[in-house]
Formats: C-alpha cells, structure tokens, sequence
C-alpha cells in the first residue's frame, strides 16, 4: 500500500477517543473529536494550491487530503474551542509511493504551513516526521481493520519529550455516506505565525 492508498482508506467520517499523557506534569489528559476526511485528486485545486504555498511543483504531488475536526479535551477552559480544518498533498519521491514529502497547511505542533516526511512501514503504517524550529514530532498510523485505525504521537520541545498521545478511531460512516455539508468545498490557505499551547489537539485533524 502507498501513502495515497492510506489516505483514500481513511475517507469518511470517524469517532476518535485519545489519552495525551503531558510527560513534564506525570498526567494525562483524556479527549474526543469527530473527524472528516476526504481524499483529494493531485488536479484538485486544494491540492495545488498548497504545493504553490510551499514552492513545490504541482505536477510532482499524487493527491492529498481535507480533514475537518471537532473535539475537546478533558483539560479545557470554557473559551477553548477545538475544530478546525487543513490540507495535506503528498509529493513522492520513490517510484511505489511510499515515501516523501508531506506539504501541510498547518502542522501538529504550531498552526503554521510546514513540510514534513512521510515513509509507509513494513507493517504498511504511515508515519510522520516533522521538524520545527523549536520542536519535532512524530506521528504513527496504522489500521487494525477497515473500520479501526489507531495512532499515536510524540511532540519532542527543549531538549526532551513533552507529549506522547494514543488514539482509538472509529469509523462512523463511509465516505458515501457522509453529508456534504460536512465538508467545505473551499478552502483558503493562510499563513499563520502563531504557535498552539502546551496542549495538543491532533493538527493533522484525523
């Protein structure tokens, strides 16, 4: 299975139930969210325009996702608010797909645009290699069968591991099933230079 492959599998709508475990505090944190995702042609115009965003060659990208989210976490304030949506393209850089560069139009760790590394591995998970100025992350996905994908996640910051995440995600309805309305057709993308807070709410969304 190629990277492509993984993200038309994960089309539809899923029940997603986390445990963040915050490293430096000995605590975790439970959360939930409701994901979208849809997968994205390589002539879909989201697509193109994120490749542009990062200076990529369009022609190069093999298709991406839109992911739309709304969740909360255990630790909230009554102002916080979880939802969001972004764009990822996939830009290969084997000839079977299964590694290269993940354009993002907002990363895990800061709600900035961001390039990261993707390469399926033997057990055909999809893992994820991001590195940002002051932080790195890596992300692990993976399907124990059609309808249950699993994920975990590590947010390394300041010399040592600050976050570690597993999820349980349910398929709720297939990609037939989901309501359009669900899914924006539109999406602008924007440069943001602020950074999330100590507490991470999955940016990659699904």
């Amino acid at each position: 299975m190629d990277a492509m492959e993984f993200f038309q599998l994960s089309t539809g709508k899923w029940r997603s139930q986390r445990t963040t475990h915050h490293l430096a505090f000995k605590r975790s944190e439970k959360g939930e969210s409701e994901i979208y995702i849809e997968a994205l042609r390589s002539d879909d115009p989201k697509v193109i325009e994120i490749c542009q965003l990062h200076e990529f060659d369009p022609s190069l990208a093999v298709g991406g996702a839109y992911v739309t989210w709304q969740g909360s976490m255990g630790w909230d304030r009554e102002e916080e608010n979880h939802e969001g949506s972004t764009v990822f393209a996939l830009v290969p850089d084997t000839s079977d797909g299964r590694q290269g560069t993940l354009l993002r139009e907002r990363g895990y760790a800061e709600i900035v645009p961001v390039a990261g590394r993707y390469h399926m591995d033997d057990e055909d998970g999809l893992v994820l290699t991001t590195e940002y100025e002051t932080m790195s992350s890596i992300e692990r996905f993976w399907f124990a069968s059609p309808s249950l994908r699993m994920r975990t996640s590590t947010v390394k910051r300041f010399g040592g591991f600050s976050t570690a995440t597993f999820c349980t995600e349910f398929r709720v309805e297939d990609a037939s099933e989901v309501d359009a309305s669900n899914l924006s057709n539109q999406t602008t993308v924007q440069t943001q230079n602020a950074i999330e807070p100590t507490k991470f709410l999955s940016f990659l969304g699904w």
